[in-house]
């Protein structure tokens, strides 16, 4: 019997025979996400815990045996954050899926980390409360991989990303003991603050299996929408800082640029106005006069830029229509080839600059590069086309990538807004955060999980210690 036999016999016992899986092309289909380019590994085992106790078990036998941990979620993530190591488990927390509690007179829900996120929001909307983050996966990506990932959204320009809404968390640490953090009061400031150190972890500070959510009231059912179409990205570009100056405070502000819109009409033969070289989309959920005053001046401010089209509407189902221009780019471009999707935050002054400067890189690699993103809170994300087949494509899409990436540092961004480190970005966290604060957040990994087992290689480099 093997070392491996062994431990596996183990976590069967624990977990019973349909918690483990070894069969190859389980293993091999639980080895990545979504990112193309990251590394991925194949994991030994793959599991399925259904409660606490189950990650507790697994987490007590990894640290007897000295096994890397993976958790994972729906594998919606793009920068390879849940992707396997070689000759370890990864956790699949999709079976814990309840949603335990639902409060509306403290305005929060308690759930489990394989709850949907669109599930969510259906399961409070009966009580007339909403849940706002709302990722471009939000119909299948689960909520344990945005309290990971800290994931945003569409409508953060109004309600902010996932760790805005953490009121508390439950976790298993690395040697398996039951960390609960946070409260369920609206104020609290006990100690540190270790709720948000796990948001947007990645995974490598401890496995988590409960989440307490703060709620909002439910926005108004009649949503207003407008669209509007410029010839410079420089127009558009005064029109999101005109937004911010003004106060007007839309629950969505998305932009595209003139490769996307080319490939949306391509796909949907939606008579976009191919010639555009942005798309700005904004909707209000202010509802009724409020509602209608809010587009009224998104209206003017896009006229004083010089908009060529500017179209709004009340009406939900045409509003819905015009969202899905948007929300059809990354299909769209999809269909010309293997996509590179990045994440890069800017300062909403900058955002024109960085579509201009992405173009440029496009010219600059000979790749299609479309620009789409949420211009209301400056995070973009240029999608690069390429064949993933073709070696010399591959590399130049990778150069494309790191020219993005610094493209955004220079403008005074962030590498990531939203989709998190991973493997993909993990060279890149020390050139944005300094030594200095990346040796801070490695003594933080090195106190919570000495072994180095949870989730290693993403977010940090390994260490000339191997961690």
């Amino acid at each position: 019997m093997t070392l491996t036999t062994t431990w596996v016999d183990e976590l069967t016992a624990a977990l019973g025979a349909d918690g483990v899986r070894t069969d190859p092309d389980v293993t091999a289909a639980y080895a990545r996400d979504q990112a193309v380019l990251a590394d991925a590994g194949t994991p030994a085992a793959v599991v399925f815990p259904r409660d606490t106790a189950d990650v507790v078990a697994v987490m007590e036998l990894a640290g007897r045996h000295g096994i890397p941990v993976v958790p994972r979620g729906a594998g919606s993530g793009l920068v390879g954050a849940s992707n396997a190591v070689d000759g370890g488990i990864t956790m699949v927390m999709t079976r814990m899926d309840a949603v335990l509690e639902v409060s509306a007179a403290d305005r929060l829900a308690v759930v489990q980390p394989g709850v949907v996120n669109k599930a969510l929001r259906d399961a409070v909307a009966a009580e007339g409360l909403f849940y706002p983050p709302d990722p471009a996966s939000y119909d299948w990506c689960t909520l344990g991989g945005n309290l990971a990932m800290n994931s945003g959204g569409l409508c953060c320009v109004k309600y902010g990303v996932t760790t805005d809404y953490v009121l508390g968390l439950e976790v298993v640490l690395a040697d398996g003991r039951v960390l609960r953090t946070g409260r369920r009061t609206v104020k609290g400031v006990a100690g540190y603050d270790l709720t948000r150190l796990f948001v947007g972890s990645e995974g490598t500070l401890g496995v988590i299996t409960e989440a307490t959510l703060a709620l909002r009231p439910a926005p108004a059912a009649d949503p207003v929408t407008l669209v509007a179409t410029f010839a410079t990205s420089a127009q558009t570009g005064q029109v999101v800082e005109s937004v911010v100056t003004s106060g007007v405070v839309p629950s969505m502000l998305e932009v595209m640029d003139r490769t996307c819109i080319r490939a949306v009409d391509d796909l949907l033969r939606a008579d976009l106005d191919r010639d555009a070289q942005a798309l700005l989309v904004a909707r209000s959920d202010a509802g009724g006069a409020a509602g209608l005053a809010e587009i009224a001046e998104l209206t003017r401010l896009c006229e004083a830029a010089g908009a060529d089209l500017v179209h709004s509407t009340p009406d939900p189902a045409e509003g819905d229509l015009l969202l899905t221009a948007r929300r059809m780019a990354l299909p769209a471009l999809e269909r010309l080839g293997d996509v590179l999707l990045d994440d890069v935050a800017v300062p909403r002054s900058r955002v024109a600059t960085f579509i201009d400067g992405c173009d440029a890189i496009s010219t600059q690699s000979d790749l299609v590069i479309g620009v789409m993103g949420h211009a209301g809170d400056g995070n973009m994300h240029p999608t690069i086309v390429f064949d993933a087949k073709d070696d010399e494509q591959r590399a130049r899409a990778v150069a494309a990538f790191d020219a993005i990436l610094e493209l955004g540092l220079s403008l005074g961004g962030t590498i990531t807004g939203e989709h998190g480190i991973g493997t993909l970005k993990a060279e890149w966290l020390e050139r944005e955060a300094g030594p200095v604060s990346v040796d801070v957040q490695r003594s933080i990994k090195d106190a919570l999980d000495p072994a180095g087992l949870l989730n290693p290689g993403k977010v940090l480099r390994r260490s000339a210690a191997g961690r």
